[in-house]
């Protein structure tokens, strides 16, 4: 319960089915799609638990190697890079503040270094967008 007073969209207990746990996952994409944002649907992202990977259009996270590809091309990310971009495909179409990133990303918040965040943001969208001034991936509300 305090995980949902906190901001968590929804939660399991242990011992889960992961029949339920997809089924939630995919509850929460059609929330997204409700939304107006990019349509979640089962061609375009897939969630394996195998390896703990997450695939999105023509990019592929893997949690386990901490390695990201794009268009069969395999991404040199920086540790915090990693890190947000993995957020990112975690909480799909979520709008975050500058404090919440520093949060959850970096671990500490403090308004002084909200100019981390967008430094690594803009460095991100170099590396994954086709266009980075015209981003599709990750944007900025």
């Amino acid at each position: 319960m305090t995980g949902l007073e906190v901001g968590a969209d929804d939660y399991l207990t242990k011992p889960f089915s992961i029949r339920e746990l997809i089924a939630r996952v995919k509850a929460l994409f059609r929330r997204v799609e409700a939304f107006g944002n990019t349509p979640a649907t089962d061609e375009n992202i897939t969630l394996n638990f195998d390896n703990l990977s997450i695939n999105f259009d023509n990019l592929s996270i893997n949690r386990d190697t901490r390695s990201v590809i794009i268009s069969d091309k395999t991404l040199d990310l920086t540790a915090k890079e990693f890190d947000l971009l993995l957020h990112f495909a975690e909480n799909p179409g979520r709008v975050f503040s500058r404090a919440q990133l520093l949060d959850h990303v970096w671990g500490y918040g403090h308004e002084g270094y909200e100019h981390t965040v967008n430094s690594h943001i803009n460095r991100l969208r170099n590396k994954i967008e086709k266009n980075p001034a015209k981003p599709h991936t990750i944007l900025t509300v």
